[in-house]
C-alpha cells in the first residue's frame, strides 16, 4: 500500500509545474518514434504467428463433422479482438518498452541527471515521464490495430494454405455474428495497458537507488509489475465492460 500511495503521488506530480506545450510536443513526438515505430517489427512477428497458431490449433480440435469450418475464422477473429491483440501484445510491449523506459530513467537517476533538472527548477517527473505516457497511449492502440489485422491475416494464410478451410469459409467466419463493441473493447484495453506499462515502468526507473546493478533490477521489476498490472486490469475490464 505504501508503494501504491507513492505511485499515485508520483502520477499527480506529472501535472504540476508543467513546461510549455511546445516542449511537450517535441518530446512526445520523439517518444512516439522510440516507443511506437521501434516496436513495429516485434509486433508484426508476434501477431502474425499468434493468428496462424490459433487457426491451426482450432482446426486441429474441430473433430466433429457437425461444426462448420467457418468457425475457425470466427474464433480467430474473436480471440484476436478480445484477448490476443491487446493483452499478449501488451505483455510483449511491457517487455520491450517498459524495460527501456525503466532503464533510461534509472540511468538518469544514478548519474544525477534528474537531480540536475530539479536544481534548475524543472519538474523532472513531468518533463521526462509525461511525454512517455502520452506517446505510449497514442502509439500502442495503433500497434494493437496493426496486430489485430496481422493476426487475422496470419490465421487466414495458415488456415487456407494448410487446407483446413477455404478462403470463402474463413471470410464468412470473420463476418458471422460480428459484435462491433469488440473493437471498442480492444481499444479501451489498449489505452489502459499503455498507461499502466508506461507509468509503472517510469515510476520504477525514476526512483532507482544505487548503481548500475540496481538499474538492471529496476528494469526487471518494471516488466514484472507491468505484466501483473496488465493481467489484473484485463480481468477487471472484462468484468466491467463485457
Amino acid at each position: 500500500m505504501r508503494k501504491l500511495g507513492k505511485y499515485i503521488i508520483f502520477i499527480s506530480t506529472l501535472f504540476t509545474r508543467r513546461e510549455k506545450f511546445k516542449v511537450y510536443a517535441s518530446q512526445t513526438l520523439e517518444e512516439c518514434m522510440k516507443i511506437g515505430v521501434d516496436s513495429i517489427f516485434i509486433v508484426v512477428i508476434v501477431s502474425s504467428f499468434i493468428g496462424a497458431v490459433t487457426a491451426v490449433q482450432t482446426a486441429f480440435n474441430l473433430i466433429s463433422p457437425l461444426i462448420p469450418k467457418y468457425v475457425i475464422g470466427l474464433l480467430v477473429r474473436d480471440m484476436t479482438m478480445l484477448e490476443l491483440a491487446p493483452t499478449v501484445i501488451g505483455i510483449v510491449f511491457a517487455g520491450k518498452v517498459g524495460s527501456n523506459i525503466a532503464g533510461e530513467l534509472g540511468t538518469m537517476r544514478i548519474t544525477e541527471q534528474i537531480d540536475a533538472l530539479e536544481v534548475m527548477g524543472i519538474n523532472s517527473a513531468s518533463y521526462l515521464v509525461l511525454p512517455k505516457i502520452v506517446a505510449a497511449m497514442i502509439t500502442y492502440p495503433l500497434l494493437v490495430i496493426l496486430a489485430a489485422f496481422l493476426s487475422i491475416m496470419g490465421g487466414f494464410l495458415a488456415g487456407v494454405f494448410s487446407g483446413h478451410l477455404t478462403e470463402t469459409q474463413y471470410v464468412f467466419g470473420l463476418r458471422a455474428d460480428f459484435n462491433p463493441f469488440n473493437v471498442n473493447f480492444a481499444l479501451i484495453k489498449s489505452l489502459v495497458f499503455a498507461f499502466l506499462v508506461s507509468s509503472i515502468s517510469a515510476f520504477t526507473g525514476y526512483f532507482t537507488v544505487g548503481g548500475a546493478l540496481e538499474v538492471g533490477k529496476s528494469s526487471t521489476n518494471a516488466v514484472t509489475s507491468s505484466c501483473i498490472a496488465i493481467l489484473v486490469a484485463d480481468y477487471l475490464l472484462a468484468q466491467l465492460l463485457l
